[in-house]
């Protein structure tokens, strides 16, 4: 996944509200920490077996872009914030409890 910065961050999402049919999924981060890659991997592996090719996800590391996390008011990572469908929801940790992440989302 590509880390964005804020210009990208806000033409993302403009295309992605267009596109009513995607999950849009926001992974908070700060460095490559072994938390950040377990976080995305466990996200990667969820979205591919439930929600296939319907999901986008951002990958924001907030020690190169601190005012990213403003927001969403991001106060601990890895944090994961799913903008649509709607509501916005949060979650924060390494995603590793499958089952959780799955009831969370509403999957």
């Amino acid at each position: 996944m590509k880390i964005t910065n804020a210009n990208a961050v806000n033409i993302r999402r403009k295309k992605l509200k267009a596109n009513g049919n995607r999950w849009d999924l926001r992974l908070y981060i700060a460095g490559n920490t072994k938390k950040a890659v377990t976080a995305l991997r466990n996200l990667k592996s969820i979205c591919e077996e439930q929600l296939k090719c319907k999901y986008h996800i951002e990958v924001i590391d907030l020690s190169k872009n601190p005012e990213l996390g403003r927001e969403d008011q991001i106060l601990a990572i890895p944090t994961l914030v799913r903008h649509s469908p709607l509501p916005v929801r949060l979650i924060i940790g390494d995603l590793s409890d499958s089952e959780r992440v799955r009831n969370w989302l509403n999957i």
